[in-house]
């Protein structure tokens, strides 16, 4: 049944994409903030109690209404919950809306107004960004964005459904990569901080939560494109980025559609509206940036966005025929 929950999911979030602003998000932001304001004491055990109850809570209830749905009304029931909970965590559309606008204003050759949309959706300076510069931090944003939103939920949810726990695997992924967000964001307000033991916990659970997800994530990339050069990249690469995982999969990314990735940072803007960096799918701290260089490849151009679009769809498609066979042969089995 865990096929079928994705399929409809996805499906679904296509037609009727999650509203930006949602009952959803903004309990999860209160649930967030609460647990930070109660038990983020500025001890080192804080942080792991404040992450653990956090990401726990949502979790284990997640796991306890599939259960019981199982229990009292029956499998039928426990997969309509499923799809629910797959609807707010996992899907495009909660960042391609974004995307898709920069992608045509390159093409329309409206720079500034290309340049104006990537500053509002990653709440950065781009206002002096050339062409090819807008196009390399589209790239990058957009391929984490799609992890975090897509393949690293699709990773948690199939593991954990397959042992059992239902639709927790997605709600657990998500959760941690909030909180690791959101506290990272809050060190820098003037109300409340959040302390560096919060903030070291939720970064170094996710991580490890983030780490097989991230390698699946880049295998799909250099399975659907260009194969060796991807590992190759992948291999060499990964190291340029300060976030490994992010790094694993922005190298794979590269060499997948051979295009030169890495490079200079933008200044963050301050923002007010946590929500409005919650459904960016890159952390608070700027993005996806490297330290040591560029990759190789060719220098960024719009053409290369519609090659992401095909690497990151044929990635999702190569990944739903394979849940589809593992499904037909264990029901076969």
């Amino acid at each position: 049944m865990s096929f079928f929950a994705i399929l409809c999911a996805l499906l679904i979030e296509q037609v009727r994409p999650l509203a930006y602003h949602n009952p959803v998000y903004g309990g999860v932001l209160a649930w967030t903030r609460w647990t930070s304001r109660n038990f983020d004491a500025g001890k080192p055990h804080h942080g792991w109690v404040a992450w653990s109850l956090a990401v726990g809570v949502p979790t284990l209830l997640a796991l306890a209404v599939h259960w019981a749905l199982v229990l009292t009304l029956g499998l039928p029931f426990a997969v309509l919950w499923s799809i629910a909970l797959l609807y707010v965590t996992l899907g495009f559309r909660q960042f391609s809306h974004h995307f898709t606008g920069i992608r045509d204003a390159l093409d329309e050759g409206d720079e500034p107004l290309a340049r104006s949309l990537l500053a509002h959706w990653q709440q950065v300076d781009a206002a002096d960004l050339p062409r090819s510069e807008i196009v390399r931090h589209v790239i990058e944003h957009s391929v984490i964005a799609a992890h975090r939103h897509v393949f690293g939920v699709l990773a948690w949810f199939s593991i954990l459904a397959a042992v059992g726990l239902g639709p927790a695997g997605a709600v657990f992924y998500r959760m941690s990569e909030f909180v690791s967000r959101y506290w990272a964001h809050k060190n820098g307000a003037s109300m409340q901080p959040s302390s560096i033991w919060v903030q070291q916990a939720a970064a170094r659970a996710w991580e490890v939560i983030d780490w097989l997800p991230a390698r699946i994530t880049a295998l799909g990339f250099a399975v659907v494109g260009s194969f060796e050069e991807a590992i190759d990249c992948w291999r060499n690469d990964a190291r340029r980025f300060p976030n490994g995982n992010d790094g694993v999969i922005l190298a794979a990314t590269s060499g997948a559609v051979n295009v030169s990735l890495g490079g200079g940072t933008l200044s963050v803007v301050p923002v007010n509206d946590p929500l409005s960096r919650a459904q960016a799918g890159d952390s608070f701290a700027g993005g996806p940036v490297a330290d040591g260089g560029s990759t190789p490849g060719r220098e960024p151009e719009p053409g290369h966005l519609r090659s992401v679009v095909g690497l990151v769809w044929r990635s999702v498609v190569m990944w739903m025929v394979l849940l589809a066979l593992l499904t037909l042969a264990r029901l076969l089995g």
